[in-house]
């Protein structure tokens, strides 16, 4: 651990509570795995059918404009849990850890009495118990957790320990899972703070009974997806009545969002340009809903947020200190109260050219024995089922690191930079849309705004030069 990340965490611990504890909120981060905005009924689906989420988006805080931080898994994980770009600390991509020396959210939970739990997904390094970018190591007590996607009767590591297979359907499990954590801590007087991470609805698709009743009529892969998503939806109805049997549903906060955009295969029905993998619209923009009973009345909003927002909103809403470093994202309190009519500043987006990181061969952020995963996929890839991890050290920046596709996002416009990574041009590509005209981003103003091009690319490199700063390790102080 870096001397700054010690000496903030112990600061944290000694300072006195700015709220009481029984007055916090429970916490509730629940993630769909490669959820797109479109694939909720909600939001107009002609087949899916997802009550609870139409009921929460009904009763909660509806997120119209709700963006991942990432067109990818893993990026948009690190996210969460930083509130920074994932780019400042090297999980450029699906497979990528995040590194030892960052701050997350439930290390400043933790630090502040919560109890803290990951249930299913992690995706930001092994969840072995040696491994320093564990759930464990990232500041949860307790954690049933998979390194990569999982589907029907998972195989999962309990605190690190030996991997398990978890007979039943995946959401299901691990939203029992949580319920049981939840409890415990409720026993022990504390607030909880719990992540539930589905494996649902990525590929390789495995739908059960009685959802693939449902959509009979459909031609698998879409019949096995969307079956997927209704018994996760079914498990965060689940969720929410043991919260309220429990008596702890009115003063939780229950948070719920898609990790990426939608993949191809779920292209025909949205109307946004792209899909996973792309910084379009479609590949970026995902269900938001919060929830908080005792705090939210049933309103929808179309301010922009991010995932990034997660982390500094919650610090706010529970009196913690933010950590003393670069953070991208904002405290949506005051949209919660209803006094925050649009975003205060732009949202960046960046694809990092990995691929080039990598074939330059640089120096390991850490071994790679610490980074080689335990627990099983559904598939193989390169003659395994396991998944293992990368980081690299960047001690240096050059000018070529500033490629890759890139967004600044306006409370209107958005800029496009390069939005091909196989395009060849020596010059950036530059695309303009009027979100607010044109929200399936079919109208380039490249050409008829250059002003606006040039300023808002301006922005975007001077960010971009912030991040690259976070990601020589300039803000971690001295080891």
């Amino acid at each position: 651990m870096t001397s700054t990340r010690r000496d903030f965490l112990a600061l944290l611990a000694a300072a006195p509570a700015t709220a009481a504890a029984p007055t916090r909120p429970n916490i509730i981060l629940c993630m769909g795995d490669d959820h797109g905005w479109n694939e909720t009924a909600y939001n107009g689906h002609p087949h899916l059918k997802t009550p609870v989420l139409d009921q929460m988006a009904a009763t909660g805080l509806r997120l119209d404009r709700f963006y991942s931080a990432h067109p990818n898994c893993s990026p948009t994980r690190g996210s969460i849990m930083t509130g920074r770009h994932p780019n400042r600390y090297g999980t450029f991509a699906p497979g990528w850890s995040i590194r030892p020396e960052e701050i997350t959210i439930a290390q400043l939970l933790n630090q502040a009495g919560y109890a803290c739990g990951h249930f299913g997904k992690w995706h930001l390094g092994p969840v072995k118990a040696d491994s320093p970018t564990s759930p464990g190591a990232m500041g949860f007590h307790e954690w049933l957790s998979h390194d990569n996607f999982f589907e029907v009767d998972p195989i999962l590591s309990r605190n690190g320990g030996p991997v398990q297979k978890h007979p039943g359907e995946s959401s299901e499990i691990v939203v029992r899972e949580a319920l049981a954590f939840i409890a415990k801590a409720k026993a022990q007087g504390k607030p909880s703070f719990t992540v539930v991470w589905f494996g649902s609805p990525h590929e390789p698709y495995f739908g059960t009974e009685p959802y693939l009743s449902m959509y009979k009529d459909l031609a698998d892969p879409v019949r096995s997806r969307l079956a997927e998503i209704t018994a996760m939806d079914h498990a965060i109805g689940q969720l929410r009545d043991g919260l309220r049997t429990s008596g702890l549903r009115d003063n939780t906060l229950l948070w719920y969002c898609g990790d990426n955009g939608v993949p191809p295969e779920g292209r025909s029905t949205t109307p946004y340009r792209g899909h996973k993998g792309q910084v379009y619209e479609g590949g970026i923009r995902v269900p938001g809903i919060i929830e908080w009973p005792s705090r939210l009345k049933p309103r929808k909003t179309s301010v922009h947020a991010v995932t990034t927002d997660m982390l500094p909103t919650l610090c706010d809403l529970t009196g913690i200190p933010l950590p003393k470093r670069p953070l991208d994202g904002i405290s949506l309190k005051p949209l919660l109260d209803g006094t925050m009519k649009q975003r205060p500043n732009p949202i960046f987006f960046w694809e990092f050219q990995s691929n080039i990181e990598e074939k330059a061969k640089p120096e390991p952020y850490l071994d790679s024995t610490l980074q080689e995963g335990t627990t099983p996929t559904a598939k193989l890839m390169n003659g395994k089922y396991t998944r293992s991890f990368r980081n690299f050290k960047h001690p240096r920046i050059t000018p070529s690191d500033t490629r890759g596709p890139a967004v600044m996002l306006t409370n209107r416009f958005k800029l496009v930079v390069d939005a091909d990574p196989k395009a060849k041009s020596p010059q950036p590509i530059f695309e303009i849309f009027d979100l607010e005209a044109d929200r399936a981003e079919t109208k380039d103003l490249a050409l008829t705004r250059p002003e606006l091009a040039k300023s808002m690319e301006q922005e975007l490199r001077l960010w971009q030069k912030s991040v690259l700063s976070s990601l020589t390790g300039a803000d971690y102080g001295t080891k």
